[in-house]
């Protein structure tokens, strides 16, 4: 994440404006989250509310973003990644969702189980205000999410080999799961929730318009990136993680042999 800059970024771009209020800074965050109840961390023995600082090294050319929050009087802060847009709103709302993407938060009671009887690992986190939610947070990595693992191995043992996360169009962010560059095919393994599964997806009771409006633009990116690759030439499967491993890899490897032999 982050993009090189030939100059250092421009305070506006990660600077706090100078005497800038409490309840201002309090707003910035409220906005840049989505909403108040987005940044409410819910710790072992009660709650916390979170915000996003950005900083840049002396003379250095990317900006970086830390989630902090107080426990207990203790200031406690984690890293995000670097962020890279023009302005300082535009770069504390990618801080926030990739801390919800990379779940940059303290880590649950070590006895807790979410609502799919899963342990809560301490090294995973959420701010999630519901046990169901918290439950798909802890299952939005990045990348090596288990459906994808489950069928990357079904897909392997097939014997077809591919590329993994790994942008089909160099110099695009749209990555895909799996990529077979010989054939112009791009996987995408996606989560029932994240995506908007019309079988699956159950909106979250809580916060509902800020869950709603992401879901929305998930689904809107994906429509844009089948569009994309498919200008380009590209075949796209998607796969949710609902259908079965040996289903999904079977699909994969009717549209590769057909590309191939096409």
């Amino acid at each position: 994440m982050g993009t090189w800059r030939e100059i250092a970024p421009d305070d506006p771009a990660w600077r706090c404006p100078p005497k800038m209020s409490r309840a201002a800074r309090a707003a910035e965050q409220d906005r840049a989250a989505g909403a108040r109840d987005v940044r409410t961390l819910r710790l072992a023995d009660g709650s916390a509310v979170a915000s996003v600082a950005l900083r840049r090294k002396r003379d250095g050319r990317r900006i970086y973003a830390y989630l902090r929050w107080s426990d207990h009087g203790k200031t406690i802060e984690r890293y995000i990644g670097e962020v890279d847009q023009a302005s300082r709103a535009e770069n504390l709302a990618q801080a926030w969702r990739l801390a919800t993407q990379r779940h940059v938060a303290p880590a649950a009671p070590a006895d807790a189980v979410d609502s799919a009887g899963l342990d809560a690992s301490p090294a995973l986190a959420s701010w999630a205000s519901s046990p169901s939610v918290r439950a798909v947070m802890r299952g939005n990595k990045g990348r090596d999410t288990r459906p994808e693992l489950a069928v990357r191995s079904a897909v392997h043992a097939l014997g077809l080999r591919y590329r993994v996360g790994v942008p089909p169009i160099p110099g695009t962010r749209r990555t895909a799961d799996l990529v077979f560059p010989g054939a112009k095919v791009a996987v995408f393994v996606d989560g029932c929730f994240w995506h908007g599964c019309s079988d699956h997806h159950r909106p979250a009771r809580t916060n509902a318009g800020y869950w709603t409006a992401k879901i929305e633009g998930n689904i809107a990116r994906d429509a844009d990136t089948d569009n994309l690759l498919k200008l380009a030439g590209w075949r796209v499967v998607r796969v949710w993680e609902h259908e079965t491993p040996a289903t999904a890899a079977t699909k994969i490897l009717s549209v590769v042999r057909e590309d191939i032999r096409g």
